[in-house]
């Protein structure tokens, strides 16, 4: 009887060990578990916020806040009037833009209609293609990679017409350029000092022109640009990370080393004047923004560029843009830039 009672007594001990150990456990998994969730909860809070500041873009649409790169405003009629008429003749005559449009034969439709539309305003253009197609004279790359192919078409530019053009466009087939704002636009910029303009955009540390909108390079610029692609180390072929990122900001890190940064172009009430969107996604955004104010809130009255538009908004954009006129209206601007001869746009 003793015997078994201290057998019970035994086993109640043990019972009482393992319970004592099982919530214990269980104490400890919950206090982990409860660690845990709010480890979990604390991340989700962090990368929220992360994700909220990311989605804070500094250099998009038409900003009138400061920031960083120059702000370069296109002149003032009443400074153009200031300058006498031969002088103008001889100011419009002496600018001399050069297009660079990069294609793919995917983009037929709208390398047609760039073709047909704005680029006949160009001094010169050059479509550069990722291989030959047969319906379009192009020059090959002979590549698909994008920053491969602006890398060798800035060097056929410049070596082939670095002495007969002093400003350098390059954009791509989505894009409708307007060529005499852009001439207006550099008017008053000397193409002997090293300027890289079009709609600005800041990512981490980096600086750069948005090939979206177009990006603009002066002579002394290509200089510059030209002698750096030489150089792997400041210039690399791949971009050299373990990430690639996207040409137009492997163009910014090539200039940065020349010294040259982007600049963003504005008129002078401040708008940016190369848009990365359509005129009718700016005017949706301004109906909804600034319903009162509906031309005010979308562009600039010297628009040089848009961008995503298709081959047949290519084409009312030019109806728009040179065919248009309000019978009886006299236009008194006080330069002209006359199209290319054998330019049949207008």
């Amino acid at each position: 009887m003793e015997r078994s009672a201290s057998l019970r007594s035994f086993h109640a001990r043990i019972t009482s060990v393992k319970l004592f150990h099982t919530w214990s456990f269980k104490g400890k998994m919950l206090s982990e578990s409860s660690s845990f969730l709010k480890g979990v909860m604390l991340g989700s809070i962090f990368c929220a916020l992360i994700t909220m500041l990311g989605h804070i873009k500094i250099g998009h649409g038409n900003r009138m806040h400061h920031h960083e790169h120059h702000h370069l405003q296109a002149p003032n009629k009443e400074d153009i009037l200031k300058i006498s008429e031969d002088e103008r003749m001889e100011l419009s005559k002496s600018f001399r833009v050069y297009c660079i449009l990069l294609v793919k034969p995917k983009d037929v439709s709208l390398w047609a209609a760039v073709k047909e539309t704005w680029t006949n305003h160009c001094d010169k253009v050059d479509f550069f293609s990722s291989e030959n197609v047969k319906v379009f004279e192009s020059v090959n790359m002979e590549t698909n990679d994008m920053w491969l192919m602006m890398r060798k078409a800035y060097k056929y530019a410049f070596d082939k017409y670095r002495d007969q053009y002093n400003w350098f466009f390059l954009a791509r087939p989505t894009t409708f350029a307007i060529i005499e704002n852009l001439k207006y636009f550099l008017l008053k910029k000397d193409p002997s000092q090293p300027f890289y303009l079009g709609h600005t955009v800041k990512s981490g540390d980096l600086e750069y022109v948005s090939m979206e909108g177009g990006i603009v390079l002066s002579i002394e610029s290509m200089k510059r640009l030209n002698s750096l692609l030489s150089i792997p180390e400041k210039c690399p072929e791949q971009g050299g990370m373990i990430w690639k990122i996207s040409e137009d900001k492997q163009l910014a890190v090539c200039l940065k080393y020349a010294g040259v940064f982007a600049e963003n172009a504005e008129d002078s009430e401040g708008k940016d004047i190369f848009n990365t969107k359509s005129v009718g996604l700016f005017i949706k955004e301004a109906m909804t923004n600034h319903p009162n104010q509906v031309v005010e809130g979308c562009c600039s009255d010297m628009a040089v560029t848009f961008n995503g538009l298709t081959p047949n908004q290519m084409h009312v954009m030019m109806y728009g843009v040179y065919r248009l006129r309000a019978f009886g209206h006299v236009f008194n601007d006080a330069l002209v830039f006359l199209p290319p001869n054998g330019s049949d746009n207008d």
